[in-house]
């Protein structure tokens, strides 16, 4: 249903050159207010679009496909907004804020909820560090390794620099997803779902080719869509922000609950089911996903056009960041989790909300 409202505002905006009133004003605020849920109900619907294409072409094809999926969602968020002026460290902001996101917000809400209603919940050891080895590996190499490099001053990186990252990132997370997909899948293993009538005539509907087309079809005109309105949305979130006085990295942080929230309630329904190991698969491969994709694309628009993209955290965002890397050692380390170490995560969260408000 998203897509085809989309496909419609759409026209409708490019008509009757609606969207050129600010979004300071009643009428600019009503406009934005419908650009924002139009693109979130698309986000959601690209996202169960691919999920079903995924389930029905298996792995490892299944994963890459909801990966890139949410990539390019992603992307086309950011380099809309990184074209306008004053944005150069919007991937970053973007990268970071997924990270505290996922690590902190979505895995610590899982466990608290997990651990209110089943007490200890299980996950294999091997799987989770895992991702936080490659997690904690790409954090390292995009958002600290640019404050030390002396070729480009400032925390930034020269264009040879930023392919060689990018190249490593990128064959980094293709052998994770490998690895996750092909050669240890045991690492990641979630129990079976309970089967049921509904859901037998489910994957009947998935199954069959038509369906497939169908399903594929809506991905691409969802994918289109968020594509097309991304421009928009960020001048209007933009001028919103400026009047607010809010800092810079706001942007960040919003479009990164933008493209996470369809997998993070995902997550906290799989933890509430006391299925602890989906939730961590889809939580952390967001994470890892962003890293492993969102900067290497972002890398390239930022070469060809010749624009510097700033990637080196301040040395806030980098004690929050090895914080969050600690906990999470601390939290995976023994295969179980309960209530205390999920609100530890909480705090540290909190604590990035408030100071990216309150820098």
């Amino acid at each position: 249903m998203f897509p085809t409202i989309g496909v419609v505002f759409y026209a409708a905006v490019a008509t009757l050159g609606l969207g050129a009133a600010s979004a300071l004003t009643v009428p600019g605020a009503a406009f934005l207010l419908v650009v924002v849920v139009v693109m979130l109900g698309t986000v959601f619907a690209a996202v169960h679009h691919a999920e079903e294409i995924a389930h029905r072409i298996g792995e490892p094809y299944g994963t890459l496909l909801l990966t890139l999926a949410v990539t390019v969602i992603e992307v086309a968020l950011i380099v809309s907004m990184m074209l306008g002026p004053g944005h150069s460290a919007l991937a970053r902001d973007t990268v970071f804020s997924v990270i505290m996101i996922v690590c902190n917000g979505v895995v610590g809400l899982c466990i608290v909820i997990g651990g209110l209603r089943h007490r200890e919940q299980e996950f294999l050891v091997h799987g989770a560090n895992s991702y936080l080895g490659v997690i904690v590996t790409l954090a390292a190499l995009t958002l600290m390794l640019p404050n030390y490099t002396t070729t480009v001053p400032g925390p930034v990186l020269s264009p040879s620099q930023l392919a060689f990252v990018s190249a490593v990132t990128l064959l980094l997370y293709a052998m994770f997803l490998y690895i996750q997909t092909v050669r240890h899948t045991e690492y990641f293993a979630t129990p079976d779902a309970p089967s049921d009538e509904a859901g037998v005539h489910a994957t009947a509907r998935r199954d069959s080719p038509s369906g497939l087309a169908w399903s594929g079809v809506l991905l691409a005109v969802s994918l289109v869509v968020v594509i097309v309105l991304a421009k928009k949305f960020g001048i209007g979130v933009d001028e919103v922000l400026d009047r607010a006085g809010a800092p810079a990295a706001v942007s960040g942080l919003i479009v990164a609950l933008l493209v996470l929230l369809p997998e993070s309630l995902a997550a906290t329904r799989a933890a509430y089911r006391d299925d602890l190991q989906k939730s961590l698969n889809l939580a952390l491969g967001s994470s890892l996903a962003t890293i492993g994709l969102t900067i290497p694309a972002v890398a390239a628009v930022a070469i060809i056009l010749g624009d510097d993209l700033v990637l080196g955290l301040a040395p806030r965002e980098t004690l929050l960041l090895a914080l969050t890397m600690l906990a999470s050692v601390l939290t995976f380390g023994t295969g179980r989790t309960n209530v205390l170490p999920g609100l530890t995560h909480i705090v540290i969260f909190a604590a990035f909300v408030f100071l990216t408000f309150v820098p």
